[in-house]
């Protein structure tokens, strides 16, 4: 394993900080500062436009207002130009009433009647009247002799409704810059604080950050996400990783092997990737314990899960297939040596018959009594072979028969067996009856007149396998739990597992589209049968059973 990555701060250098926390900070605080001076300044820029529109409203109106009096328009009509006529009285009273920068009343020649500066009088104006003396209405900032200002035009009628001149207002535009300025201060201050609060959460989270990734750097993170590819995908355990929701998250190779995933399994839910069965129950967590067996497929696989901090976990998967199978070999080859020291007991007992018989010259009794020996075993085994041709299976039987006799159990051949030698996958039988033929012999074994009776028949291409003991049955309530992972009410083996062989009975018929069933015969104790369709090639030559013949029964149906 690779050590650690170095945590320890090195000295302080000013540029690009390499801790994820220090990063983060600075982005945020960058983008928070500009995301402020941006709206400040998208804010400005309106203002600004704003308080010019309302000033040169506030001229229009004030100007409106001036050009609604009517002895204005009289006095313009009736009476000269001068520093203290009726139009500069009334015009002055306006300015200082409204605050306004001037008013400045006019006759169609553009003449000034009234001005702040009593000296303009009588002069015309510095700017072109003619859209106001055409009827129009004007609003504009523009200089003048006064400076810049805001201003408001409109024509001046007469009773007739005649224009006869016109008057202008203007607002000084240094006290439009000085709300705009006045109103900056605030509006920053509103920006500091918002900048403030934003620099805050910005480093609560970043803290919170740091403390989820310990205080890495970029390229720590990389490369422990490196490693940890690399470890996940080298090892040979199974790895699966779920979320909170029960969504794969993760899983190598390992476990895409042993559970029959492909890659696109990541971000499924785990029912809907594995389907219903006990290692979804395991890897879900719906089954607890240490060291879980389940079967997935042919394999048998053990199982450990992790609850992870997130509400997820990790399970790990190992490959106990073969481990099984040594035990089960071993087993068998426990109870073979047994039966063989059983066997050498009797093997020594009929020598001494046998001698016995030589030395009292009974030589005809002697020849009956070997023959007789001799004659069992060879019944069995030509029993065997005539109805079953496929050698693995009779080979497989002829052993199972001499293991049961040693522990008391006979075993024979139902009525009607025969078994072509057309198997498919002989090996996968095997197994099938390999399994049944133990778990009947040790029903059976201890009861009454013990017996197993196995039967094989060909349909077409399909396979019936049948195996019957005189044992005590299964209670019809436990029917479905004994093809259960796991499950067994038999003391543990060598090799410290059981409940297995059944449930492996079980997926190997499934995989080949059969059935496993349990009842109760007839004559007592249980009675499997196994289906297994297209389990043979098509015949070559006519089957040697009459087609139509009826399956021979031992017991109930399932």
């Amino acid at each position: 394993m690779n050590a650690p990555p170095n945590t320890a701060r090195g000295p302080r250098r000013l540029g690009w900080p390499k801790r994820v926390f220090s990063q983060v900070l600075l982005i945020q605080l960058t983008i928070i500062t500009g995301v402020t001076v941006l709206v400040t300044g998208l804010f400005l820029a309106p203002l600004s436009a704003q308080l010019d529109d309302q000033a040169m409203r506030r001229a229009l109106a004030i100007a409106q207002s001036t050009a609604a009096q009517s002895r204005i328009t009289t006095s313009l009509l009736t009476t000269e130009p001068t520093p203290g006529g009726p139009v500069q009285t009334a015009a002055e009273r306006i300015r200082k009433a409204t605050g306004a920068e001037y008013v400045v009343v006019m006759d169609r020649r553009g003449v000034r009647w009234s001005h702040t500066d009593s000296r303009q009088i009588g002069r015309v104006v510095s700017t072109d009247p003619s859209e106001a003396l055409a009827g129009r209405d004007v609003m504009e900032i523009d200089s003048g002799t006064l400076g810049r200002s805001a201003r408001g035009k409109v024509p001046l009628h007469d009773a007739s409704d005649r224009i006869v001149g016109a008057v202008s207002v203007g607002i000084a535009y240094d006290s439009v810059r000085a709300r705009l300025l006045a109103a900056i201060p605030g509006l920053l201050a509103y920006a500091g604080g918002a900048l403030a609060v934003g620099a805050l959460a910005a480093y609560l989270i970043s803290r919170r950050l740091q403390r989820q990734t310990h205080d890495l750097a970029f390229s720590d993170i990389s490369a422990l996400l490196t490693e940890r590819e690399a470890m996940l995908h080298s090892i040979r355990e199974g790895v699966v990783a779920l979320d909170g929701t029960g969504r794969i998250r993760l899983l190598n190779d390992e476990a895409q092997r042993l559970l029959g995933l492909g890659p696109d399994a990541a971000g499924r839910l785990l029912d809907e990737a594995l389907g219903e069965g006990r290692t979804a129950d395991v890897l879900a967590g719906r089954v607890v314990g240490d060291d879980l067996l389940t079967v997935r497929g042919n394999r048998v696989l053990l199982a450990n899960r992790m609850p992870t901090d997130d509400g997820g976990a990790v399970a790990t998967l190992r490959d106990r297939t073969e481990l099984e199978h040594l035990g089960r070999e071993l087993d068998s080859t426990r109870g073979l040596i047994d039966a063989l020291r059983a066997q050498d007991h009797e093997h020594a007992n009929r020598l001494h018959t046998l001698l016995g018989l030589l030395e009292l010259e009974m030589h005809d009794d002697a020849m009956e009594f070997v023959t007789e020996v001799v004659g069992v075993h060879r019944a069995t085994a030509e029993q065997v072979t005539e109805r079953v041709n496929d050698p693995l299976l009779a080979a497989l039987l002829v052993g199972k028969a001499t293991v049961s006799a040693e522990r008391g159990v006979a075993l024979r051949m139902a009525p009607g067996t025969l078994l072509p030698d057309r198997l498919v996958d002989p090996r996968g039988l095997v197994t099938v009856l390999g399994n049944l033929v133990d778990n009947a012999l040790d029903a059976a074994a201890g009861s009454a007149d013990a017996l197993i009776e196995v039967g094989l028949w060909a349909e077409g291409r399909t396979v019936v396998l049948r195996v019957r003991d005189s044992g005590a049955g299964v209670p019809s309530d436990q029917r479905e739990s004994i093809f259960t992972e796991g499950w067994s009410t038999k003391e543990l083996p060598a090799h410290g597992r059981r409940g297995l062989g059944l449930a492996l009975v079980r997926r190997l018929a499934e995989r080949q589209g059969g059935s496993v069933d349990v009842a109760t015969a007839a004559e007592g104790g249980a009675v499997f049968t196994v289906v297994l369709p297209e389990a043979l090639h098509q015949p070559e030559a006519p089957d040697a059973r009459t087609p139509g013949t009826p399956l021979p029964t031992t017991g109930e149906t399932p």
